[in-house]
């Protein structure tokens, strides 16, 4: 048994976020060997648009449960390199929406295999042991009890 299972909950947040840089390193690396210009931290926004085709960056910000800073930020860079657009929203002439330029288009068509391969080899990473198929469903639920009462708040409770 290594360190971080000795400590179980102690450094539950150091190994979530040590298995997602892990993750995402590979990931970006795909990218790389593929000769594919993506960054994996552009995936949420790229997605939803795959799904929507047209969205408000408060859509989005609520979609994936980030401040709506962060998600101007991420589309501001996004515009830049020229991959989304802003434009008037048919749902509501009054608001701008957020929608793919034929550049982002076509990246978007790159990205696709190397998701879909990301897929399947993520369900065989979690295939190996039966506590590794449930790993989603356990996030979901501790995702939930945060929503109650967030971490900082059950700690004091406990001081």
């Amino acid at each position: 048994m290594n360190f971080y299972q000795q400590l179980g909950f102690l450094v539950f947040g150091s190994r979530l976020k040590r298995l997602g840089d892990t993750f995402i390193n590979d990931i970006n690396r795909v990218y790389k060997n593929q000769k594919i210009e993506f960054d994996a931290s552009w995936f949420p926004v790229f997605y939803i648009l795959s799904q929507k085709k047209e969205v408000s960056i408060k859509e989005i910000s609520g979609d994936l449960n980030v401040s709506h800073s962060a998600i101007s930020q991420l589309v501001s860079s996004l515009q830049q390199k020229g991959l989304i657009k802003s434009v008037i929203s048919k749902k509501d002439a009054r608001h701008k929406a957020i929608t793919f330029t034929s550049k982002g288009e076509k990246l978007l068509e790159k990205i696709k295999p190397v998701w879909n391969a990301l897929q399947k080899a993520m369900e065989e990473l979690s295939a190996g042991q039966t506590h590794s198929k449930k790993i989603l469903a356990a996030l979901a639920g501790i995702e939930e009890n945060l929503q109650q009462k967030n971490l900082f708040e059950r700690i004091e409770d406990h001081l």
